[in-house]
């Protein structure tokens, strides 16, 4: 199944880390402490919009209940991204089928992969990859994180949310495009102007420094095998049509 898969994953990463007494420590604690209440209400969203996103995806979830594959559901603004694997067509158009059907639920991103589940260890570098990502976002102040929810499955990352600007919206698929192991970045996200969540000059250290280098800079668990965070993927970007 999907999820315990991905409770294995998350093992599995933190093992495969030799710094796991150190850094592998600190990225894991930055993000759940961004995780919490303070986090949400601050999302384009609001705490109110992620609580219904919540009940939609339990919805969906519940709908599906395992019938069509092995298949996760991610909400953002009551739009679903569904990936993971169905053994067939007729089970990957199923799914989109019953998902939209969901109360709450106003669109539907069917990335559905056709054929077996993954591999527990290509779970974990998707999921060290989605780890990757968010600290990344995270830490750029011309990004405002909590907008984006991100989804990475067989390698792809997917973005979900709202973003101020194109240009926010460029850099945060750049960013996610160069982590290593990425083979590419599809994004199913809005523009909505707005005041920006908060004003930052780009660091001295950032200016003139090319993406690859800015997002290997920072101190992080390592990759999981396969992954080699010596060598950006500078994987192609897909922006989808809303």
């Amino acid at each position: 199944m999907k999820h315990s898969s991905r409770s294995f994953a998350v093992i599995a990463a933190l093992f495969l880390s030799p710094c796991l007494s150190g850094c592998a420590v600190a990225v894991v604690g930055g993000l759940a402490a961004a995780g919490g209440a303070g986090y949400q209400a601050g999302q384009e969203r609001g705490l109110n919009g992620t609580i219904d996103d919540m009940s939609v995806k339990s919805g969906v979830s519940n709908a599906l209940n395992s019938q069509y594959g092995d298949v996760a559901a991610t909400v953002y603004g009551g739009r679903v991204l569904l990936t993971g694997s169905s053994p067939n067509p007729a089970s990957k158009a199923d799914a989109e089928r019953v998902a939209s059907q969901v109360p709450g639920v106003t669109a539907v991103y069917n990335e559905i992969a056709v054929g077996p589940p993954e591999a527990p260890m290509e779970t974990a570098k998707d999921t060290w990859i989605t780890a990757r990502v968010r600290s990344d976002l995270v830490f750029d102040a011309d990004i405002r994180s909590p907008n984006y929810t991100i989804e990475t499955d067989r390698q792809s990352v997917y973005l979900l949310g709202s973003a101020r600007t194109q240009a926010e919206l460029d850099r945060a698929t750049q960013i996610a495009r160069y982590v290593p192991g990425v083979q590419r970045v599809v994004s199913y996200v809005e523009i909505r102007s707005g005041t920006p969540y908060a004003v930052a000059p780009t660091g001295p250290s950032q200016a003139g420094i090319p993406p690859a280098a800015q997002y290997n800079a920072a101190p992080y668990p390592a990759p999981p095998p396969g992954v080699t965070p010596s060598a950006p993927s500078n994987a192609p970007i897909q922006v989808q049509k809303l």
